[in-house]
């Protein structure tokens, strides 16, 4: 008789390892932008990968940081990689998520490191060229290190930077970048994502600086964690709303589940 209920004490640990999951890493609240065909849905994730949801379609940006991290989200019709840097390209992380059906946006050199299993599914745009897909118009924008260097992190032509055209509003994913003439001179940025973390992109003052210049209506700080931590988003902010109180710099934890 006493063996029942030694049994009975025993099987919430034997059934552990068996219903055992990977749990989803930590995600902030999404976003939600009007546009002309129902609302731009902006889910960070972290570092420099975001999810964008319009229209039914599904836009995954630098998928990165594992595939947990993307867990219940819609797989993606359109993914989006900016450089051949792994914070960018991820080689893993796509292996673990449903991008089969996807079209896979990249520049040539990231479109020369990806894996064989994607290359029918890859469209290489380079800088300054354009995509009409799935109701979007994608423009692949120059992203690189100032002063221009041969052996800079991020050399003129390698990567891209987007500007995605959806629903009358322009997205900007700067990717990995510093304040360029060519980010200088966007114009009717709706929302922009803007990478700011030393050694490799830019300051506070110049990733401020830059958005003063081209006045996005909405601007998020993505990409801001460096070699020397996390980069001052609240100085960002004051900065930039001492420049122009009009633009929405809207602070987010692209880091809620990292360690």
């Amino acid at each position: 008789m006493k063996l029942i209920p030694l049994l009975l004490a025993a099987l919430p640990a034997l059934a552990t390892p068996v219903l055992a999951q990977t749990p989803a890493a930590p995600r902030v609240a999404p976003d939600q932008i009007a546009t002309k065909n129902g609302p731009l849905t902006v889910q960070p994730i972290t570092h420099g990968s975001v999810v964008l949801s319009w229209n039914r379609k599904t836009i995954y940006v630098d998928p990165y940081g594992g595939a947990e991290g993307y867990a219940g989200l819609a797989a993606p019709d359109v993914v989006l990689i900016t450089d051949i840097h792994p914070d960018h390209l991820d080689p893993k992380t796509l292996a673990g998520l449903a991008v089969g059906k996807a079209l896979l946006v990249v520049p040539p050199a990231v479109a020369e490191k990806l894996p064989a299993e994607y290359k029918k599914q890859v469209r290489v745009l380079r800088n300054g060229q354009k995509l009409d897909t799935l109701g979007l118009n994608i423009t692949a924008i120059p992203m690189y290190n100032l002063p221009e260097a041969p052996d800079a992190m991020h050399t003129k032509g390698r990567g891209n930077g987007y500007v995605l055209g959806l629903g009358g509003k322009n997205v900007y994913l700067s990717g990995d970048t510093e304040d360029t003439p060519e980010m200088r001179a966007l114009k009717n940025i709706d929302v922009a994502f803007l990478c700011m973390n030393l050694p490799y992109t830019m300051d506070v003052q110049q990733a401020a600086q830059g958005v003063l210049a081209f006045k996005p209506g909405i601007v998020y700080p993505y990409h801001y964690r460096g070699q020397n931590g996390l980069s001052d988003v609240e100085a960002f902010q004051k900065t930039v709303n001492a420049g122009d109180k009009k633009i929405d710099v809207r602070l987010r934890n692209w880091y809620a589940g990292a360690k």
